[in-house]
């Protein structure tokens, strides 16, 4: 099924340039670990016509965004576009902030920790920790993972307006076809559990093994919001440990990285524990903008 999972509504709003937005969905469509693809790849991942892939290729090429392979008669990701990417990262200031944060909670759970913004329907991985002994799903920084069905992507939804969930709702429901009401349900659900514990939950919704939680974080300086999770193989993660350990202490953590992040003290309780029961120090101290991170970490 083509990527492009939302957008062909703007195609008939006049100051929407289609041709700036087919040319971006050329450069969406590689994915981490791909390697070459050729047109036909192309086309099938963006939904676009071949005729137009190739003109695009060639035009990306020209302006440095891809590197033709006449061997193979196929295309990679050249370099400007890798710095487009390095620095939206670079610029995401919390990623610096939470990683500590993130490895603690990983070491002591034994999983994964990952924090993510929306990427269209999806959720994408703009941070990462990982215990030595996580048995997890192996997803990297750029991988991609669906909003309806994970904790990440509940948690985003979750820290929405309703009418901007709802227009979600709306754009997702298509790809799940006949799933929808059942999808939804189960998101409908994990909102409950965050009103009623602040977290969400996923118990094999998107990978039959894997359980996990998630926590949004909504930026004071009007950023959109992001998102926490901490996930591993469910037998490792049951569910009395999702809602009596992990969650509590992956909200805990977010309550501390908001606490460093806006300049106030980690409240009590906040951020998780090692083996001996100590919270890692904070990485900032003082009154601090995103912006000012981004800056001083480059």
């Amino acid at each position: 099924m083509p990527d492009r999972d939302e957008d062909d509504s703007a195609e008939g709003d006049r100051k929407f340039v289609v041709a700036l937005a087919r040319g971006l969905d050329v450069l969406r469509a590689f994915r981490p670990h791909d390697g070459l693809l050729g047109n036909h790849e192309i086309a099938a991942r963006t939904g676009l016509p071949k005729p137009t892939v190739t003109r695009l290729t060639y035009t990306l090429t020209k302006l440095g965004y891809l590197t033709a392979v006449p061997r193979f008669g196929k295309y990679e990701l050249a370099p400007a576009s890798l710095a487009i990417g390095y620095s939206a990262l670079a610029n995401i200031g919390i990623r610096h902030v939470a990683q500590p944060h993130m490895q603690e909670l990983a070491d002591y759970a034994g999983g994964a920790v990952a924090l993510g913004g929306r990427d269209r329907n999806s959720m994408i991985y703009v941070a990462q920790a990982r215990s030595d002994t996580a048995l997890t799903v192996r997803l990297d920084i750029g991988s991609r993972i669906p909003m309806a069905t994970t904790a990440m992507g509940r948690a985003f939804l979750a820290a929405l307006p309703s009418d901007e969930r709802a227009e979600l709702y709306d754009s997702m429901a298509p790809r799940f076809g006949e799933r929808w009401p059942s999808v939804r349900d189960g998101v409908e659900r994990a909102l409950e559990d965050f009103a009623r514990r602040g977290f969400t939950v996923s118990e094999g919704e998107w990978q039959d093994d894997v359980h996990s939680v998630g926590v949004p974080l909504t930026p004071r300086d009007g950023s959109r919001p992001l998102a926490f999770n901490c996930g591993a193989p469910a037998f490792r993660f049951t569910r009395d440990r999702l809602e009596n350990d992990i969650g509590p202490r992956l909200a805990a953590m977010v309550s501390a990285v908001e606490a460093t992040l806006n300049g106030g003290p980690v409240p009590d309780g906040a951020g998780p524990r090692n083996a001996r029961g100590r919270q890692p120090a904070r990485t900032h101290q003082g009154g601090t903008h995103l912006a000012d991170i981004a800056e001083e970490t480059g």
